[in-house]
């Protein structure tokens, strides 16, 4: 299933995968997969799933958590960039220490998405 979801979100099926996803809420356990992708597009439809199901399941997000704080650590800077966004997204305390460490990545880009993020876990927005 995850290679589909890759697939499907690398077209640009983001609307299919919202569908699927609504129908089988264990794939909820693949969003880190799609965010640890290469594929711009595929990370990106993955925050977009974070956004999309942030109102109508919040837990399910939050059980991915721990996973998506590990990606902090991801080799690819894009990837840290991206999942420190999604975490901003998610505004889960738990993910500030994580966030915080980030903010010496040697990537400007990580460095100010991180700092985007913290802002929006501590509501102060940037």
């Amino acid at each position: 299933m995850r290679n589909l979801l890759v697939e499907y979100m690398g077209k640009g099926f983001l609307e299919n995968i919202i569908s699927l996803i609504k129908t089988d809420a264990s794939l909820f356990e693949l969003i880190p997969d799609l965010l640890k992708e290469e594929n711009m597009r595929v990370r990106l439809g993955a925050v977009a799933l974070v956004e999309e199901f942030l109102p109508s399941n919040p837990a399910a997000l939050r059980a991915i958590l721990p996973r998506l704080i590990k990606l902090l650590k991801h080799h690819l800077p894009n990837v840290r960039g991206d999942v420190a966004y999604a975490l901003g997204i998610l505004k889960d305390p738990g993910a500030i220490p994580a966030l915080k460490e980030l903010l010496a990545d040697e990537t400007a880009a990580v460095r100010e998405s991180a700092k985007e993020a913290l802002a929006d876990i501590e509501g102060k927005g940037v």
